[in-house]
């Protein structure tokens, strides 16, 4: 996974099936500096349809899409599968509801880079936007606690790691981007992207934020609170 400089300017999709929560955080989204709502979807397959358009148009795309998981015909969680295999730059964050442990596990494994409570505080939710947006991992404490526990052993466990790949997974965890790594190891950002690239195929995970979930689970790093 690549990391990119952070945009002037974050342009933001908000995809959710009810309007007074897509009006609730362009409110709010649009209050925080730096931070713009380019569009608004009423479900997966609009949003789909949208990326397709402004791509055809050469239109810029956006950096991160706000993601709701329950939508009718086509769920967050098959959107953000075709999303980030047709538009790799993009960052998908899920917006989820207390109790929905399962569907943030499939969403994540489709490729999202994060996940945030519905009722989160409008400096989190601009939090998590730039985190994405920079290739950083952001976990909501309290649905963190949902998934460690749910999480099943990787099939391939921590012994398979170096020394420095373990180190790396501690990064990744406590949500360093690719840039961050390489300047805390002191290493180049290519050998840090290689290194993260190789943790994530030997543990068979698909995302940061698995990796993350996965380091707190194995007691690298506390859980977030």
């Amino acid at each position: 996974m690549t990391d990119r400089p952070v945009a002037e300017v974050i342009r933001v999709l908000l995809v959710d099936d009810h309007a007074v929560v897509r009006r609730g955080l362009r409110a709010f989204v649009e209050t925080e500096p730096a931070l713009e709502v380019v569009g608004e979807a009423g479900d997966g397959q609009q949003a789909l349809d949208l990326l397709r358009e402004w791509h055809t148009l050469d239109r810029p795309l956006p950096h991160v899409i706000l993601m709701d998981l329950r939508m009718p015909r086509l769920d967050g969680t098959e959107a953000t599968k075709r999303m980030t295999a047709d538009y790799p730059t993009v960052r998908v964050v899920i917006l989820t509801s207390f109790g929905e442990a399962e569907r943030v596990q499939a969403a994540l494994a489709a490729g999202a880079a994060g996940y945030l409570l519905k009722d989160a505080e409008p400096a989190e939710v601009a939090a998590a936007i730039r985190a994405a947006a920079a290739g950083e991992v952001h976990l909501d404490s309290a649905v963190a606690g949902q998934l460690v526990r749910r999480m099943a052993a990787p099939r391939i466990g921590l012994t398979a790691l170096t020394p420095r790949e373990r180190e790396i997974l501690t990064l990744i965890a406590q949500g360093h981007a690719n840039r961050t790594i390489a300047e805390k190891l002191v290493i180049s950002e290519r050998t840090a992207r290689t290194h993260v690239s190789n943790v994530l195929g030997k543990l068979q995970l698909s995302s940061r934020t698995q990796a993350a979930l996965l380091a707190i689970r194995e007691g690298l790093i506390p859980p977030p609170s």
